[in-house]
């Protein structure tokens, strides 16, 4: 299984929309990706490792796959419609990772 990370860096004065995010964009996410999307969460950050510190990311969403290929397949198709939409809820340029789960 490989879980796919999407991060938004905390950005002082960037624009993020957390009900956007979960009530439309990942949705829709999930929509697109079918049966090639096992599940995924949405995070949001509330605090750094230090206290009173600001959390590192704003938001974070993890999707999970059976392999890089389900999701590649799952996601190609419909990559343009998927990115077009961060417009919607942010202005920040999000990180991303694609991890092997190895422990589940």
């Amino acid at each position: 299984m490989i879980k796919v990370s999407v991060m938004y860096p905390n950005t002082p004065g960037a624009r993020f929309d957390h009900a956007y995010y979960r009530d439309q964009h990942m949705p829709m996410v999930q929509a697109r990706l079918g049966e090639h999307c096992r599940s995924y969460t949405v995070d949001k950050g509330l605090a750094g490792g230090a206290p009173g510190s600001a959390p590192p990311y704003v938001a974070m969403c993890h999707i999970f796959c059976d392999s890089l290929e389900a999701f590649q397949a799952g996601f190609g198709p419909h990559a343009q419609e998927i990115m077009a939409d961060v417009a919607n809820y942010t202005d920040l340029t999000p990180l991303l990772q694609i991890s092997e789960v190895v422990v589940d």
